[in-house]
Parts: C-alpha cells; structure tokens; sequence
C-alpha cells in the first residue's frame, strides 16, 4: 500500500471517527458523547472477534482443504500458499462459496486469523494466472490489514446510524444545558449524519481496493493476470449478479450486484477501468 493511500485512509478514519463524536455530542451534550464512544467500542469489539464467522454463514462457505472440496483445493491451495510465503504471511483458512457469480473475499481479524473465501464460478472461469491475480489481491487486503479497518469503519458508520435512530425514536437535547446542541444539532445528525458517514465509507473502501491490486501486482510479479480477472468479473458479474447484502460488499474483489448510474458515489469499488488502467501503468 502506498503512502498516500494509508494517509488518505488515516484522514478519513478521522474523519469518520471524529462524525461520531460531534454527532454524539450535538445529540446529548457530554452525555450524549460518552453514549457514542461506548457505542463504538462495543461495536468494535463484536465486529473484530465475529464479522469474519458472519460473513462466511451468511455465504454457506465450506471448508476447502484437501480432504473437503478437493478437486477445488488443488488448484487454489498450491497458488495460495506460494503467494503467501512470498508474502511472508501464514497460510489463511480457505472457502468455497457455492455461488454461480464469479467474486471472492477475505475477512478474518489479522493475518493469522485470516480467511479467503472463492465462488465456485470464479474457480470455473478463471485460468491459473487470473486465479493468482485474484487470490493475490486477497492476501493484499490481509497483508495491508484493510479487513480491520474496514471493519472498524463500517462499525463506527452502524454506531453514527444507530446515533440517529435513537435521536428519532427518542429526541435530542432541546436546551443548550451541557453544551448539548438541541434540536436544531439532532435534527443535522438525524440527516447528514448517516449520508456523510457512508460516504466517508465508500471512500476507505475504495482505496483500500486501490492498495490491494497495487500489492497483488507486486507480489504476483505481473499486473497482467489481475488485470484479465477483473475484465472477466465484471463482464460476468453482471451477467450472473450475486444475492449478496449491502452491508458486506465492501468485501468482495468486485461489486457483487448491478447498480444504476447514479450510484458510483455510493460505490464501495472503483469503476474497474480505473483499477485496470492503474495496473496498466505499473507494467
């Protein structure tokens, strides 16, 4: 991962981090502030220890390992774990997702706890140096620890929502008593608090993508097989789009659905011409 591509996600971690605080705040005065900062570190807290068993159930991934799904494993454990060791990172636990759309993704609290999870179509469509290109990008993620921050941001973003059901549900401060900021601070959070908390989140994730293609091509040796798999993901993608929730599409190499014009803001990925003329420029 570059340098101006961890400054960037430091700043908006801030960012993020520092929208909780003042919304907590504009909604309960110091009360209000310690409600969001426990909010957060509980919310932390559970995300750290069990987004990753979450996301795999919520998949149906199964085991892949040479006595489960092996036919599977003998292409994707050999090309796993000489990336890995290139990497100087242990061997991750390895999934199959039974899933037609071709995607894959990685989730798991830190490297030695680390999961890659794969479609059964990405496996099927893809040649042994896409498939390297794919898992690389990966290990990138885990190697760059972009699962914990993303975790981290998409947590602070739930607990900043959270923040504003409850000042709907339940009402802000409607004096100016402990530097509270009323109504007026309750209604801005209400409103501009979760738009802006998601859009700060689609900015980490769109850079922390940036980062692990950069790493894939590096510890690959090549940009060129990521470069081929990303052209085929999102030509197939969109021909078999993917059941998969909005809350976990960060986590996938490519967006797992279709989605209109209008939402490229919204967007958790850059547009994949972008990601494969960046991997152009490194050749």
């Amino acid at each position: 991962m570059t340098t101006t591509n961890a400054l960037k996600t430091i700043l908006l971690l801030g960012l993020l981090s520092g929208l909780l605080l003042v919304g907590g705040r504009a909604i309960g005065g110091r009360q209000g502030l310690y409600i969001a900062l426990a909010l957060a570190v509980v919310m932390n807290f559970a995300s750290y220890f069990f987004s990753d068993k979450i996301a795999l159930s919520m998949y149906h991934a199964q085991p892949l390992t040479e006595a489960e799904n092996a036919g599977v494993y003998r292409r994707v454990g050999p090309i796993t774990r000489n990336l890995c060791q290139r990497m100087g990172i242990p061997m991750p636990r390895l999934w199959l997702i039974p899933e037609d759309s071709p995607n894959a993704f990685a989730t798991g609290r830190n490297p030695k706890n680390a999961s890659v999870a794969v479609t059964a179509g990405l496996v099927g469509l893809m040649d042994d140096r896409e498939l390297e290109g794919v898992i690389a990008h990966e290990l990138g993620h885990v190697l760059n620890r972009d699962i914990l921050i993303s975790s981290i941001a998409a947590t602070i973003g739930a607990a900043i929502t959270s923040l504003a059901h409850m000042a709907y549900f339940f009402g802000g401060r409607r004096d100016d008593e402990d530097e509270g900021g009323g109504m007026l601070g309750t209604l801005a959070m209400l409103i501009i608090g979760p738009l802006a908390a998601t859009l700060i989140q689609m900015a980490i994730s769109r850079t922390r993508e940036f980062g692990a293609d950069s790493t894939a091509a590096r510890y690959a040796g090549t940009p060129y097989g990521l470069m081929s798999a990303l052209g085929k993901l999102e030509n197939w993608s969109q021909r078999i789009p993917m059941q998969a929730s909005p809350a976990t599409a960060h986590m996938f190499i490519i967006k797992p659905f279709s989605a209109g014009a209008m939402a490229r803001l919204f967007s958790t990925h850059p547009s994949t011409e972008e990601r494969i003329a960046r991997l152009q420029a490194m050749r």
